[in-house]
């Protein structure tokens, strides 16, 4: 959701900072038709004209770096608020522009008043006697000219007012996304949150690159499974008796033998020696339960197979 309301607020900027350019673009084209035609055949140029030229051009300018930053890093407080205090000025420089050609507000009928002139609607601008290879307009084609510059600098104030509006709310919802998770902070909305950056990844910034972090340090321990558990041995097996005597101890982690021999009562009259491990397990417990330990005090150790 984050992400989509990013992308529709950064569409309605991209349209506004578009007509913007528009609408500067276009009074810098019809400004510098003025100037070109008027130096060509040496005709008087006003200072006025030359500074509506000058603030178009600005603006122009201007409204393509918007679009730029608008693409690239978009709510950024730093650059909003300085293109908030600029879309300001940018207002008033538009208003000043509409005052220069306010006589494009009448009906460009009879006497006009333009840039080349004041005359009847239905002649041609007089050329001074300096010659020049471009064509002047008719006053009134002149007329309407001045008229649509004074069109679209109205509508390009009425956009610069509502673009630092626009800046605020996409400075907001930047800072909403950088705050992962719902939280008394974001008025519990969730943002896609803040990727680290390629080299900050690679320098392990902030701790933990993982994008889960906040959440994994508040997860509770795993419980443990039968499978992490050391399956415990029976009783007799694991007694130890440390008296020495006809018992013996039994150590059943001690894989090390104490003795490898001894005689059993039931291994004959000789009484050979008999090899601890030719004997299982099984056959070490049915002789301790049956009383059968080896002679002679000293201690030895069954091992379990």
């Amino acid at each position: 959701m984050g992400a989509k309301t990013g992308a529709f607020l950064r569409s309605v900027q991209g349209l506004i900072r578009g007509i913007q350019f528009g609408c500067a673009a276009t009074v810098l084209a019809l400004t510098s038709y003025f100037l070109a035609t008027m130096a060509n055949h040496g005709l008087d140029i006003d200072v006025h004209l030359r500074a509506v030229e000058g603030i178009s051009g600005g603006i122009t300018a201007y409204t393509l770096f918007t679009i730029l930053i608008l693409c690239c890093i978009p709510g950024q407080p730093f650059f909003s608020f300085i293109m908030m205090v600029v879309d300001v000025c940018c207002c008033g420089a538009l208003i000043y522009v509409a005052i220069r050609n306010k006589n494009g507000a009448n009906t460009c009928e009879g006497i006009v008043d333009t840039p080349y002139g004041k005359g009847d609607s239905n002649t041609n601008a007089v050329d001074n006697g300096h010659g020049g290879f471009t064509i002047l307009p008719s006053l009134h084609h002149a007329c309407k000219m001045e008229t649509a510059c004074l069109a679209v600098s109205i509508i390009g104030c009425v956009f610069f007012i509502l673009s630092p509006f626009m800046e605020v709310v996409l400075v907001r919802h930047r800072k909403k996304e950088q705050r992962y998770g719902p939280s008394p902070a974001n008025d519990y909305t969730s943002g896609s949150g803040r990727k680290p950056g390629f080299f900050a990844s690679l320098r392990g910034k902030n701790g933990n690159t993982h994008p889960d972090a906040d959440l994994m340090s508040n997860k509770l321990p795993e419980h443990t499974s039968p499978a992490d558990v050391r399956d415990s041995y029976a009783t007799e097996q694991t007694r130890v008796d440390n008296n020495t005597g006809a018992y013996g101890s039994y150590n059943p982690y001690n894989e090390t033998p104490v003795g490898n021999t001894y005689s059993p009562p039931h291994a004959g009259a000789g009484g050979g020696n008999y090899n601890k491990y030719d004997m299982s397990f099984g056959q070490q417990q049915q002789d301790i339960a049956m009383g059968q330990y080896p002679q002679g005090g000293a201690d030895h150790v069954y091992d379990r197979r």
